[in-house]
């Protein structure tokens, strides 16, 4: 017998419940964001660190994705200080 499930995230495949999915594909998005946004500069992990007023090893942390290590908030400083514009978009489901 199958039982195969389809999710729109995986955050929903492992989340526990719907706001700890959301929470996470937030997280998870803002990461990628600065991920990217770090790289494009070109420069050393130190440097970046500098630019960003986190330590070396929090960086190394960032680039890593280790996303249990970094807050929401903790991520949408990082965002503000890399330069980047946040927007919180908000959608209904289709009925």
């Amino acid at each position: 017998m199958s039982t195969d499930q389809t999710f729109k995230s995986v955050w929903n495949a492992i989340e526990a419940s719907p706001a700890a999915s959301a929470h996470m594909k937030m997280r998870s998005d803002l990461m990628i964001a600065i991920q990217e946004a770090v790289t494009a500069w070109n420069l050393t992990q130190a440097q970046a660190a500098k630019r960003l007023a986190i330590t070396q090893p929090r960086l190394n942390d960032l680039l890593r994705g280790r996303i249990s290590k970094f807050s929401l908030d903790a991520l949408v400083g990082l965002a503000a200080q890399a330069g980047l514009d946040l927007r919180l978009e908000i959608s209904r489901p289709a009925a």
